[in-house]
């Protein structure tokens, strides 16, 4: 979607700068958001996908003014109401005052390290066979989806190169509004600067990104 997460290209944020030696955590409480946001994901009840799409959309205005964990947390709220865990009811008593839905499992403290380890990995067989090879050129579609989509702006309408063939993955768009995995192919396409950015781009400049091929026509 077309939401404040999508900041490729965008004016007026100022420069990336780094804080250095960044620790992982900037306040206590944010190593606690961390584990809730996981331990509430592993109860699967969403996915991957709806929680991306849960925080970009967050007002931008609150998206802007909230800090990393901030919008986690925030986001985290509206899937657990979403999902029936929480009521706006238990959120104003700072506990549990309403009748919550039942989790499918539970994570327990001793398998957090397991359950790290293994991950949730998004690679699926895809029944057909990739509809573009290295080397072909292709342009990206042009649209603005009011869903979850993968495609960043910048990178919309434009002409590049398939680099590479990967392999078969879920399906992000589908997969954030319960309407399957629904897995494709995933190519690395690489665009000359100027064709992102226009006139005036670094000629020596290349960008690529990983698009599915739904977002892919040839050119």
């Amino acid at each position: 979607m077309n939401g404040p997460q999508d900041l490729g290209g965008q004016m007026g944020f100022g420069p990336v700068a780094p804080e250095k030696d960044e620790p992982y955590f900037h306040a206590e409480w944010e190593k606690r958001a961390l584990g809730v946001t996981l331990t509430a994901g592993a109860m699967g009840a969403w996915n991957i996908d709806e929680s991306r799409h849960a925080r970009e959309s967050l007002h931008p205005a609150d998206y802007y003014a909230s800090s990393y964990y901030q919008i986690w947390i925030k986001a985290l709220e509206v899937l657990l109401k979403r999902h029936g865990f929480i009521t706006q009811s238990d959120l104003a008593a700072g506990k549990a005052v309403d009748p919550a839905a039942t989790p499918k499992r539970v994570l327990k403290a001793l398998d957090v390290a397991t359950v790290l380890a293994k991950g949730g990995p998004c690679d699926r067989p895809v029944a057909t066979p990739a509809r573009f090879q290295a080397g072909d050129r292709v342009r990206t579609k042009n649209f603005n989806p009011t869903g979850h989509t993968r495609l960043p702006r910048y990178a919309r309408g434009k002409n590049g190169t398939i680099e590479a063939v990967r392999d078969g993955f879920v399906f992000p768009d589908s997969n954030a509004h319960g309407k399957g995995e629904n897995p494709q192919w995933v190519y690395t396409v690489v665009f000359e600067g100027a064709e992102i950015w226009g006139e005036g781009a670094d000629p020596t400049l290349s960008v690529s990104i990983d698009a599915w091929e739904s977002y892919l026509e040839l050119a």
